[in-house]
């Protein structure tokens, strides 16, 4: 088994991909099969969230993997005015939903609950089979690491939210 344990800013050629759901690409330790069908392991650092266009590669830096984030079920949410927009993030982020923002759209996990809540404020919310790529919490590793953003992580923290 193939063994992919960094992700490398200066990948050498590519030799196989791999297609990864969001709730895959946030495991620091999984099992994974490649595009051609190799086994390979992911031994991650904790907290890091693959990219799709990221590139591992193996302790020796001879194997180069690039990452593909993997089409999910999605609700994708339109809008044009960036008050009502920011009102849906604040609602969807007391839930602790993962989001992907976009300028005048929002996509998360589709939830047919979520969808109705939105709906009710005014919100366009449609259906889709797209890449997630959810922002960073403001305190991930990723984040602070290479700017990029990350997924959902839970947190500990004082204050009470209105679920």
């Amino acid at each position: 088994m193939l063994y992919l344990t960094q992700r490398t800013a200066n990948p050498g050629p590519v030799t196989g991909r791999v297609i990864l759901p969001i709730d895959l690409r946030v495991k620091s330790r999984v099992k994974v099969t490649l595009d051609d069908g190799r086994a390979a392991g992911l031994i991650l650092p904790r907290g890091l969230l693959l990219r799709g266009g990221d590139v591992l590669t193996d302790a020796d830096n001879q194997l180069f993997v690039a990452v593909v984030a993997a089409p999910e079920a999605l609700s994708v949410v339109h809008c044009a005015d960036p008050f009502v927009l920011a009102k849906a993030c604040y609602h969807l982020g007391n839930r602790h939903v993962p989001l992907e923002i976009i300028p005048g759209e929002l996509r998360y996990h589709h939830d047919h609950v979520l969808d109705d809540m939105l709906r009710q404020m005014g919100l366009t919310v449609g259906y889709a089979q797209l890449p997630f790529e959810p922002e960073a919490g403001a305190y991930s590793a990723e984040s602070r690491e290479h700017g990029h953003h990350s997924s959902h992580h839970h947190h500990e923290h004082p204050h009470e939210h209105n679920h």
